[in-house]
């Protein structure tokens, strides 16, 4: 399903671009589905950080996945570990949350609770990469190990899903366009806690950053890894 964009969203975008998406496909074998924060701590319900429209995604975010799979590519799922981060990340936790919220979330989202884990309904396969990050983008410095799983399965576009998209989606997705990897936002396999801050990150997004397509557009676009070079990379592995 393609996005509807303001028109003058598009006139900015193709003014600066020449075309409003500048993929016309995506070579799978150096695709990743970065899959961030999909816990939940952040997508069910009773939990402090619940995005109340993440479950509607997982459908989405499954297929693409699964096609994604199925053509050669690397599925990635990030996890978010608080464990610690009163000290690490001190300046969040003793500034930007209350005391009470900042105990809940280094209770929640530490990797003993269940609140780190993932939800059933989710299609996380063992051939599947998990990393765990610190803090909002998985991309900053000392945050996890994203950028090196990516360089060692020789990854050059990144495709993003999770919640929330305007905070710690929109981080990641950032630092990896800014790190020279051709960055897509899958704007149905994305969620936030309200439609306008999904809505004004896109936007945002496609105007200065990357581009945004659905999961449909993306599969459209994806050519798969032929059989003898598959071959090749599981013996690579």
């Amino acid at each position: 399903m393609s996005m509807q964009f303001p028109q003058w969203v598009v006139d900015r975008v193709i003014a600066r671009q020449g075309v409003l998406h500048p993929y016309p496909e995506f070579d799978a074998a150096t695709t990743a589905f970065v899959v961030v924060d999909f816990q939940n701590y952040y997508t069910q319900a009773g939990y402090q950080g619940q995005c109340a429209a993440a479950a509607a995604t997982f459908p989405a975010v499954n297929r693409l996945a699964g096609a994604l799979r199925d053509a050669g590519g690397q599925v990635i799922w990030i996890q978010t570990c608080a464990d610690g981060a009163d000290e690490f990340w001190s300046h969040h936790h003793a500034h930007m949350l209350t005391p009470e919220r900042s105990q809940r979330r280094l209770h929640e989202l530490s990797k003993s609770h269940q609140g780190y884990a993932f939800p059933g309904e989710l299609d996380v396969q063992p051939t599947d990469t998990l990393v765990v990050k610190r803090c909002y983008s998985a991309l900053a410095q000392g945050s996890s190990s994203l950028h090196e799983v990516l360089q060692a399965q020789g990854i050059r576009t990144v495709l993003i899903g999770g919640t929330a998209t305007n905070v710690c989606c929109e981080s990641t997705a950032r630092d990896a366009m800014m790190m020279d990897y051709a960055t897509v936002m899958v704007h149905d396999a994305l969620s936030s806690y309200t439609e306008d801050e999904h809505l004004n990150a896109l936007h945002n997004w496609i105007l200065f950053f990357g581009d945004v397509l659905g999961v449909e557009e993306v599969i459209g676009r994806l050519q798969s890894v032929e059989p003898e070079r598959k071959l090749l990379l599981a013996t690579a592995e």
